[in-house]
C-alpha cells in the first residue's frame, strides 16, 4: 500500500486579548502559506476576540 502524504499541519490559535491565555487547536493545509486570523469566542474574557495562528511545539 502506498503511504499517504500529510497535507495538513496542526496549529494553535492563541487569543490576542492580553488578559487571556486561551487557545484553540486546528488543522491547516500546507498549501496555505498565510497566517490564520479568526474571530472566535474566548470564555475567559466572555466575548469574541481575534485569534492568531502559532506553530504547535
Amino acid at each position: 500500500m502506498a503511504s499517504k502524504s500529510k497535507s495538513t499541519i496542526k496549529i494553535i490559535l492563541r487569543s490576542t486579548d492580553p488578559a487571556s491565555r486561551y487557545f484553540y487547536t486546528a488543522k491547516k493545509s500546507k498549501k496555505n502559506k498565510e497566517k490564520l486570523k479568526l474571530r472566535k469566542f474566548d470564555p475567559i474574557v466572555n466575548k469574541h476576540v481575534e485569534f492568531i495562528e502559532e506553530k504547535m511545539r
